[in-house]
Order: C-alpha cells, then structure tokens, then sequence
C-alpha cells in the first residue's frame, strides 16, 4: 500500500515539472511606435521577409523593415503576419491604446473658408481629389524610418484629434500639428522624399504634399511661398516653403499633416525632439 501511495505521488510530481511545459515560439520580428489611435508604426524583421496588415501587403525593405499606421479613432486590433525568406513565420495581433482629444474653439476665421460658397465647391472637390489620389502612392523611400524633424520652429498652437467649432460652426477634427510663427519663416522637409503636389488650394492655401515611401506622405499647408515643385527630390532639411495665413487659417502657421496612405497620423508621434524648436 505504501509503494502504490509512492508511484501515483511521484507520477504526480512528475507532471507538474516545468521539464514538460512548452517552451515559448521567439518572434522573429518586432514592432516599434507609440503605438497609440493616430501613430505610425514601425516593423523590423530578418532580411528577406514578407509582411503583410491584415491579409495587405506591404512594402519591406531590403534589410527587413516596414511600416503601417493606426487610424484617429480606430479601436480594433491589426494582424501582422511575417513570412521569413528561409521558411515559416510568425504572426500578431497588436491594438492601438485608446486617447482623448480636446475641443478647440476658433473663432475670426475668413466666413468664406468657414461655409464656402457654391461657386468654388467643384474647385474644392477637385483638390481634395488631386490629394487623395496623391496619397495612394506606394514607393521604396525609406528615410523617415529614422523618424522625422520638425519642419519648422514656432508655438504649438494646434495639435493632432482635437475636435474643432470654427466661428462657431462644428467642423471635422484637426488632423495635423501647427506651428505658430511669423509670415516668411522658413519651412524645412523633415526627411527624404518626393514632391507630389505643390499648388495653392482654396482651403489649405500654400498647399505642398511629399511622399516619403511605402504609403507614408507628410503636408504643408497655409504657405505664403512654395519653394518646391511636383516630382522634385528633397532632402531632410531642405527649404521648402515659407509659413503663411494662406486658406482657412486666423493667423501665419503652418499645418503640418501626415498620412499612411489614407489613414490620418499625428507627425508629432514620429519626430526625433518632443516638440518644435522656439522662434
């Protein structure tokens, strides 16, 4: 009887040795960013690899790296799935944390720009399309894997989500960051890229868009001077405009915007100092 009580102890005692748990899979690939609702992410997996965002493809570099970003408002998980050149792969699920944005109240806004007048909505449709389809571009640029500059000096005066009452009027959220300085301060790129649009717009004034590679795309708006033109390269701190209180602006700053193709992305998530140098 005490041998019986001694074999079914130690079978017991056997099973419970960590000798036979699983070992945990080491992911071979790893994601960096803020990781919050309006960031852009960075991937980073062997050479040779093949990365896709919930079934989409997306472009790699040769030494492995990629790129995607999370929408202003999106709370559902991404599946990042990574196919290794040798064989197998691995694949996440990554959700973004959830942020709260302000309420910002601007008031002295041109009316005009504010409800626009039936005579120019063709033109403001036409530009907004121009824009849209410039943002579908999927190139090999990679520079802003390094992160971006600020593309000027000023006073944060808007920031990225903030749900905007202009002249009193409920307008869409404010998709980008300002930079408050004075008219003819100069604009740099804040990275390598490629000039798609460069034209002055009805709303956004002195408009300029530059495609950094594989979706992602940063604009300047409110220029009273454009310094480029379309299909011009531009390095990383390049002139490339001059702020102004060009379209639908109160006052000389500059919008500074970003996309991941379509999806709308706060630049100062991205950028290698917390904030803009002073004036």
């Amino acid at each position: 009887m005490m041998r019986r009580r001694f074999f079914v102890g130690a079978c017991l005692s056997s099973f419970a040795s960590p000798v036979w748990a699983m070992p945990e899979k080491l992911i071979r690939f790893s994601i960096t960013g803020a990781m919050s609702q309006g960031s852009l992410v960075m991937g980073s997996a062997p050479p040779g690899s093949v990365a896709a965002l919930d079934g989409r493809p997306l472009r790699v570099t040769t030494d492995g790296r990629f790129a995607f970003g999370f929408g202003p408002d999106q709370t559902k998980p991404v599946q990042v799935t990574v196919r290794y050149p040798e064989g197998g792969g691995d694949s996440r699920s990554f959700t973004p944390s959830v942020r709260t944005y302000d309420i910002q109240h601007v008031n002295g806004l041109p009316q005009n720009t504010v409800t626009p007048p039936p005579e120019v909505a063709e033109r403001i449709a036409r530009e907004a399309e121009t824009i849209y389809l410039a943002r579908l571009t999927d190139s090999d640029g990679n520079d802003f894997l390094s992160g971006f500059d600020w593309p000027a000096p000023g006073i944060e005066s808007g920031i990225f989500g903030s749900q905007r009452i202009d002249n009193g009027t409920p307008m869409s959220p404010h998709y980008g960051v300002d930079m408050a300085a004075p008219t003819g301060t100069p604009i740099h790129a804040p990275a390598d890229g490629v000039v798609s649009v460069s034209d002055d717009y009805y709303l956004n004034g002195g408009f300029t868009l530059i495609d950094h590679g594989h979706g992602v795309s940063t604009s300047y708006l409110h220029q009273s001077k454009r310094l480029v033109k379309v299909g011009e390269a531009v390095k990383r701190g390049q002139r490339i405009g001059l702020i102004g209180a060009a379209g639908r602006a109160t006052g000389p700053h500059l919008h500074w915007a970003m996309n991941w193709f379509q999806v709308r992305l706060d630049p100062s998530l991205s950028t290698r100092k917390p904030k803009p140098d002073p004036l």
